[in-house]
């Protein structure tokens, strides 16, 4: 019999299930190729607040989120990726999506490898832009920090087993209490359920030497969401996070680890709505009008 994390086994989560659809959107010519997507399902909200995994999340990770923010009145839509190779394919792959669900304009809020795509696409459409803002959980501007860069052009061929240690290495549970264990349970059960394909490609963008231009994002509303106990990334990497958006709003979390989505989603979730309520009363809200 397989095993079950807390999580998944939690009233919470069968709930999230049974109420929110999962839709597989295909969107080229290669019909295996199909987005994993839950929407709360109010389409009368045209800017959205739109969920990017890390690695090794699949699209119902933010299942606190979808359930915590719709309850409140906000659309929100978590969205995971087919299997892309390069950094550009997937945006183009995140724009067709955007296109065939009728989003002119999204708000974006991306957890370490997704808060580097989620970047990378406001940067690329920059002359043309789709995303009204930004909200970056433990995330890089630059896949330079890694150690894999040399190595990236063979993860194609390593075993999944490989790939997966490769992951799990950076997660932690020293010193860490019953939300952050059962956070790490989740995501390990998620990540037994990707193929090869699937981490090797998402570990290649992750990996592959490329950096963000904050210089084309910077001007927009941007949160950085950022935890004060052991997670993968380094000070420096935060630190460089911080010059990149001098003018950004700091949300930080004690602790959270790093999956605080997922672990502190009470205080994700609130700063989520704090940095929605700018947009309230405007095209670009991401709320419910109480007139509908």
């Amino acid at each position: 019999m397989s095993y079950c994390s807390e999580l998944s086994l939690s009233q919470e989560y069968q709930s999230f299930r049974s109420s929110v659809p999962l839709r597989k959107i295909v969107l080229d010519a290669d019909d295996l190729k199909g987005w994993k997507v839950y929407d709360s399902n109010q389409k009368n909200i045209k800017c959205p607040l739109i969920c990017l995994p890390p690695v090794s999340g699949t699209a119902d990770i933010f299942f606190r989120q979808i359930l915590g923010l719709t309850a409140k009145g906000y659309r929100v839509i978590s969205a995971e990726a087919p299997i892309y190779w390069g950094v550009k394919d997937w945006c183009d792959g995140f724009r067709k999506l955007l296109d065939y669900l009728k989003l002119d304009k999204v708000h974006l809020f991306g957890a370490s490898l997704g808060g580097f795509l989620a970047q990378k696409f406001t940067e690329i459409n920059a002359h043309c832009p789709r995303v009204v803002s930004l909200i970056l959980c433990n995330t890089f501007t630059d896949t330079s920090v890694f150690s894999y860069n040399d190595s990236a052009s063979i993860f194609w061929m390593l075993p999944s087993v490989v790939l997966k240690k490769m992951i799990m290495s950076n997660f932690t549970t020293e010193k860490a209490d019953r939300e952050i264990i059962d956070a790490v349970d989740f995501m390990v059960e998620r990540l037994e359920s990707l193929s090869q394909s699937e981490l090797a490609s998402r570990l290649t963008m992750n990996s592959v030497n490329n950096y963000i231009q904050p210089q084309k994002i910077c001007h927009l509303p941007v949160t950085i969401i950022d935890v004060f106990d052991d997670y993968a990334l380094t000070n420096t990497v935060r630190e460089e996070m911080y010059k990149c958006y001098p003018d950004a709003k700091l949300a930080h979390l004690k602790s959270g680890g790093n999956f605080p989505y997922l672990s502190r989603a009470a205080d994700v979730n609130l700063h989520l709505q704090v940095h929605l309520r700018q947009f309230e009363g405007t095209e670009y809200t991401a709320l419910k009008s109480t007139d509908s």
